[in-house]
């Protein structure tokens, strides 16, 4: 994320500052969004995710690439996959019986993969040495105005499902030991990937997925708990300026908002008025939104310090400290280490952090009921 606007996160073509900082912030969302028809309504556009998936759609599936990262250098390309072609896998030593993640990028203005996705494939190669670590890269496909972005997670959803439905069909392969790992727009990726795949998922993660085009559509056209044997959320930006960045309902088994998933420890954020002046609300958003990507890298690289979240109606409670309790499984780790629970199904749950690693933040803060 770059630039001083904060029209320009979502790639709106509006122009000067004046117009950032005034009258567009109260525009609609969808203008914000850079949607190049703002009368449209969010459900009208996002309805355009149900097309079939006809030959031109189809075409765009060859924008989709996949790297198995297996240097130490997560910044090295690593090996592609191709469906379909079995010599890579076994050039590339590809391990049919280990776990296999997935990691998902979002939208994005640079056109490049962003230092986050690198300290994530780090991360799970230092926990999992076994491991494969894929990374799916889109970025043709997300490299878009965000409203056409949107159009496309599900061609790359699709595509997944096709990679892994030609996985499943080699030796000792297992879709239980895959982990879908998606930030933001990624993370409605991995959902219809889910969705698409012949069989059931393992693991869904969303790191802060997406709220524009995403907030009050049906469960096919964004994550849900079907799209996998367990699906966790982290949500770390849900609120700014009427739009929420980060999707506010929850769309898990599990969904965790750290710090209340609004005002992140360390982002700046209680300043808004002044980000705004100074030109720094970009850096602030994409602090917010990003958290969630460190806060899971934190759980796989500090087992020592795990963080736990605790089962909560509301976060005033849990800042009240009335929800304090693990009984009745009323709490979980979060990240990596969250686990599956019984019945649990869009379960909000709340924890304080630090403002940087370890997050793991002090319970002894917060008021006492």
């Amino acid at each position: 994320v770059s630039g001083k606007c904060p029209l320009r996160i979502w790639g709106s073509r509006a122009g000067p500052w004046e117009e950032c900082h005034g009258v567009s912030l109260a525009h609609s969302n969808l203008k914000l969004l850079g949607s190049s028809n703002p009368a449209a309504s969010a459900s009208q556009v996002a309805g355009t995710t149900g097309m079939s998936l006809d030959a031109p759609t189809l075409s765009k599936s060859s924008e989709v690439r996949f790297s198995l990262r297996t240097a130490k250098d997560p910044e090295h390309e690593g090996c592609y996959l191709t469906l379909g072609h079995s010599q890579p896998l076994e050039d590339c030593g590809f391990n049919m019986t280990a776990k296999t993640f997935f990691i998902i990028h979002g939208w994005t203005m640079s056109g490049m993969l962003e230092n986050w996705l690198y300290k994530l494939v780090s991360a799970l190669q230092t926990r999992e040495r076994d491991a494969n670590v894929v990374v799916v890269d889109w970025l043709p496909l997300a490299h878009q105005l965000y409203t056409d972005a949107v159009n496309n997670t599900r061609v790359v959803g699709h595509s997944i499902a096709r990679m892994l439905d030609w996985l499943q069909e080699k030796d000792d392969f297992s879709l239980g030991n895959v982990h879908l790992i998606g930030y933001s727009l990624g993370a409605h990726v991995a959902g219809y990937a889910g969705n698409f795949v012949k069989g059931t998922v393992g693991r869904i993660t969303g790191l802060d997925p997406a709220g524009p085009m995403f907030e009050g559509v049906d469960i096919h056209k964004r994550l849900s708990p079907d799209d996998a044997d367990f699906v966790d959320v982290l949500h770390t930006y849900t609120r700014s300026f009427g739009l929420s960045i980060g999707i506010q309902r929850p769309v898990g088994h599990i969904d965790i908002y750290p710090n209340g998933g609004d005002f992140q420890p360390g982002c700046g954020f209680n300043d808004v008025l002044g980000s705004i002046a100074y030109g720094t609300i970009t850096e602030v958003v994409k602090c917010e939104h990003e958290r969630a990507v460190h806060l899971f890298v934190d759980s796989l690289v500090n087992q020592d310090k795990p963080s736990f979240a605790f089962q909560c109606t509301d976060s005033n409670r849990f800042k009240k400290g009335i929800c304090l309790s693990c009984r009745k499984n009323r709490c979980n780790s979060i990240g990596y280490n969250a686990k599956k629970m019984l019945k649990k199904r869009n379960s909000k749950m709340y924890l304080k952090t630090r403002a940087g690693m370890p997050f793991k933040g002090n319970l002894k803060s917060l008021k006492s009921p």
